[in-house]
Formats: structure tokens, sequence, C-alpha cells
């Protein structure tokens, strides 16, 4: 089951040119913004990978809710209808990311150059569960989309240095990225990971959970004979 929600998800996404345009370029975007500065062009290109891998997690579980009702009334698991979806959506992000890698590693001189790849790895395992989270508290697109360009545009916004920031979803793009350019101990990577999985499986269970409990399946009251 898990390989056909796969294969159905990357269907819809190929379907979805716009939204896949938007993936490629939005980030682009704020590379080239920031090119000549090394470390802000690094960091601005994940944000940008997880603001749109996010966008279009949400835009994917928000169109397929009602197939994924019916696949779950005929026995589908809601696991594994939750873990398909993001299984494809993952998939997509990181061969995102892989092009991206390639670009800043032929116009950057960086310290640590593995970490760029460890940088956008990361962007998209928090970003995709983010996105299908968000889908799941706000149910339609447009509104869905504006809750994470709020929280991406706090991301940009916000002092990496206060206490803060530290509760955003992205904050370990700052450490990631501060590894990569700079020649610091292995702190910041070390502060960056932990940030990292501490985020990644909160969002992955909350995903989770609420996927669950939208799809399990519910019984009817039984109508009174009387």
């Amino acid at each position: 089951m898990v390989s056909a929600v796969v294969a159905v998800t990357l269907r819809e996404l190929l379907r979805r040119r716009r939204a896949l345009v938007l993936v490629v370029a939005l980030p682009l975007a704020f590379y080239l913004a920031r090119i000549d500065t090394t470390g802000q062009a690094i960091r601005f290109l994940a944000l940008g990978v997880g603001w749109a891998v996010a966008t279009l997690s949400l835009f994917t579980h928000v169109s397929s809710r009602d197939l994924d009702q019916r696949l779950a009334i005929v026995g589908a698991s809601p696991s594994a209808l939750v873990a398909g979806r993001q299984l494809a959506l993952t998939a997509t992000g990181l061969g995102l990311a892989g092009a991206y890698f390639a670009l800043v590693a032929l116009t950057q001189d960086v310290t640590h150059l593995w970490t760029v790849a460890l940088l956008l790895g990361t962007s998209v395992l928090i970003a995709a569960p983010l996105g299908a989270a968000v889908s799941l508290l706000v149910p339609r697109e447009l509104e869905g989309a504006l809750a994470l360009l709020s929280i991406m545009a706090l991301q940009m916004l916000a002092d990496p240095d206060g206490t803060g920031a530290k509760f955003l979803p992205l904050w370990s793009t700052r450490e990631f990225t501060t590894y990569a350019v700079d020649p610091s101990g292995g702190a910041d990577l070390t502060q960056g990971l932990l940030h990292f999985a501490a985020v990644a499986a909160l969002a992955a269970v909350i995903t989770w959970i609420a996927g669950v409990l939208r799809l399990r399946p519910r019984r009817l009251p039984v109508p009174s004979t009387r």
C-alpha cells in the first residue's frame, strides 16, 4: 500500500506544474539575491527549499484529503497513507536539494562543503512533515500557504541568537551554515543536529497522529427502530 501511495503522489506532483516551477524557482531567487554573501546565500537557499517543499506538501495533502478518506473507508491503513505521501514528498525534496547542492559546490567556496548537503537535506526532512501538519490544522490551500509564509518570514527576520528563534522549525539552518562557512569548532554542528532531530521527530509525530485520527474509520450511529 505504501508503494502505491508513493506512486500516486508522484503522479499528482507531476500534474502540478506550476507548483513544481515554484519549488525550483523560489529557492533559486533566494540564493541569487544573496549570492555575494556566502553564508547568507546558503542559509537563504535552505530556507527557500524548506518553504517550497513545505508548501508542496501542504498542497498535496489538502488535494488528496477526499481520496485518502475513501481509501481509508475501504480498508487502507491511515499510517500507510501518511507514510506514502511523506516518502514521495521527501524524495522529491531531496532531489531538489541535490540539484542545489551541486549549484553551491560550483559557485561557492566553503570550509565544510559536505555540511551544505546536510543543511539542505535536513531542511527537506523538516519541511515535508511541517507542510503536512499545517494542512491538517488549516484545511484550505491559500490559508495554509500564508501560514507557512508567516513561519518562514519569522524564521528570516528573527534574531538567530535570541531564545525565541530556537523554537522556530529551521533554526538549525543557522548552525549548519555557520559550521559550513566558518572555520569554527564542532559546537555549531552538534547544536544544529540536536535541534533538527527534535523538530523532525516532533513534526513527524504530529503529522502521523493527526493523519491517523483524521482518517480512522468512524462508526455510524445505528438508526433507531422506534
